[in-house]
């Protein structure tokens, strides 16, 4: 397709979404409402209407709107591309997704039955149990329930293995140049880009740049800068454009402003809908209970309850989570996710599309570590609607792609193979030493980078790290930061002779300063 054929293809994408949205009939409203008003005249009705829509800031949400589908669309294609083409091109990714969707399906079945636990009551809740839920529903940390029987249905090391195994049946790594590209546990052929590319990229992060997060490295005094930068952050809050927000994110968003920045950044406004939205899933998680609640307590008992940072946002975490499981516009975001949300079968009738139900309601199966990725928003939203919104945003844009098989380039698949090239490449003799004790740098860094680092840092450098994914749109910094952190230990690690004492060397990351780290592997390493 040309360019002219892709931006049309695009627009009429967006103007197709817009419509339907409440935003469109709030416009529409305002449109009508303007009418009589006197400034409005009948022989210039068009510009003069457009006129009071910007003016009034109508325009501006607008825009942001447009901004925030720009980021979720699906990439131009072929109009007569089937779908499943759209989710994921590369046919071996779309059949390993589909196996491990199977893994996961076939586990939670087996949990169901020999548990003896339906995956859900076909009756909704008892009126006592409802009461009782709704009367402890901000202090649902205290109640203790019995989950000794409930196990994760995986693991990120399991999801490792698969991706260790993946292949490309068409592809001969024979034809690859040096031996140095089977030194890594990830076999598949995708571009990643190297240093020199990603200096490009990200340019803003360049040595010689103010950075929020940083000390003393800059030519700019960190008082002066800050200052300076602060004023700039409120001046883009006020002013509400999503795209200025996230290019602001690049270099750091100061604390006061953060919450603020993220929401605007994604779009994410907590209007009355928002607020009705978030009760109206609340009221489904009192009326029912489903098999995957009890995978949600147990994993935020196994994690978030146990971390010095979140222990304390308990509470939240179950609120968040419970009501993530039931939200079916959530579902929309499989349009462009490799993943297809699992099915269940009511009445028994396996097989039969009639009866099939997607289980959980939101398609997304709940695994160990997931509490983690709503953990550190916390800190910044304590609105629990709001919350809810941020993160629903944050994993419909990037955390699905930690735990699903694509060929994205912010994909884990991707992300794991550019942090093996940067360390192969730039740290030859640390990953051939680790290689020969049985310790894959990928199998030390493969949990930090599926939870984009969320419960290893110290939560100030979390949140910087975050703030350039934002910056960014891409989880690419996570496989940055992750080779920049070996790259750091890089003088214990040569010393270590075993995969359990490499671990020790990198067990403790919470008094690292990210920015530091990313700036000097990026931009001091010799090319």
């Amino acid at each position: 397709m040309d360019e002219g054929t892709e931006l049309s293809l695009s627009i009429a994408q967006i103007v197709q979404r817009l419509k339907g949205s409440h935003l469109h009939s709030q416009i529409e409203r305002q449109a009508k409402d303007c009418l009589h008003r006197p400034e409005i005249k009948l022989e210039s009705l068009k510009e003069d209407v457009r006129s009071y829509l910007k003016t009034s800031g109508w325009e501006k949400k607008l825009q942001n709107a447009v901004y925030r589908e720009l980021h979720l669309q699906l990439p131009p294609s072929h109009p007569t591309a089937p779908p499943e083409h759209l989710k994921e091109p590369l046919a071996y990714m779309r059949k390993a997704q589909a196996s491990w969707e199977k893994r996961i399906l076939k586990s939670l079945n087996s949990m169901s039955t020999e548990l003896g636990v339906p995956l859900a009551r076909q009756v909704g809740r008892p009126a006592a149990e409802q009461k009782e839920l709704t009367d402890k529903w901000n202090e649902m940390g205290t109640d203790e329930p019995d989950l000794s029987r409930f196990r994760p249905v995986y693991a990120p090391k399991d999801f490792l293995e698969v991706l260790i195994g993946l292949r490309n049946p068409n592809h001969d790594s024979r034809e690859e140049i040096g031996a140095r590209s089977h030194w890594g546990l990830i076999q598949v052929p995708l571009n990643v880009r190297d240093i020199p590319q990603l200096r490009q990229a990200y340019s803003e992060l360049n040595l010689n740049s103010g950075q929020l997060g940083i000390d003393d490295h800059a030519h700019v005094h960190p008082d002066l800068f800050e200052n300076d930068y602060v004023q700039t952050g409120q001046k883009v809050v006020v002013e509400q454009d999503s795209a200025a927000a996230q290019q602001y994110s690049r270099r750091g968003c100061p604390t006061g402003l953060r919450a603020d920045l993220w929401a605007l950044i994604l779009n994410s406004t907590n209007q009355q809908q928002d607020v009705m939205h978030y009760e109206q899933l609340k009221a489904g998680v009192i009326q029912h209970d489903l098999l995957v609640d009890n995978l949600i307590y147990k994993d935020v008992k196994l994690t978030a309850s146990n971390d010095d940072y979140y222990f304390v946002f308990e509470d939240f975490l179950y609120q968040v989570l419970l009501c993530f499981s039931r939200d079916t516009g959530v579902l929309e975001h499989f349009k462009y996710n490799s993943a297809t949300p699992p099915k269940s079968y009511l009445h028994g009738k396996v097989g039969d599309e009639d009866y099939a139900v997607v289980y959980p309601p939101n398609g997304v199966v709940p695994f160990h570590g997931f509490s983690m990725y709503v953990a550190p928003l916390c800190f910044l939203y304590n609105e629990p609607s709001k919350l809810y919104s941020v993160f629903r945003e944050m994993y419909i844009r990037y955390f699905f792609r930690l735990h699903s098989i694509s060929s994205s380039f912010s994909g884990i698949v991707s992300l794991c193979l550019q942090f093996e090239r940067l360390l192969q490449t730039h740290l030859p003799q640390l990953f051939y030493h680790l290689r020969q004790i049985g310790a894959q740098p990928l199998r030390i860094a493969f949990k930090w980078m599926v939870r984009a680092f969320s419960g290893y840092l110290s939560t100030d450098q979390l949140l910087l790290l975050w703030d350039r994914i934002l910056g960014y749109d891409s989880l690419e910094v996570v496989a940055v930061l992750a080779a920049a952190v070996f790259a750091f230990r890089a003088e214990n690690l040569m010393e270590v002779t075993s995969l359990a004492s490499a671990e020790a060397v990198l067990a403790d990351l919470s008094t690292l300063k990210v920015i530091p780290l990313i700036q000097i592997f990026l931009f001091a390493t010799a090319i």
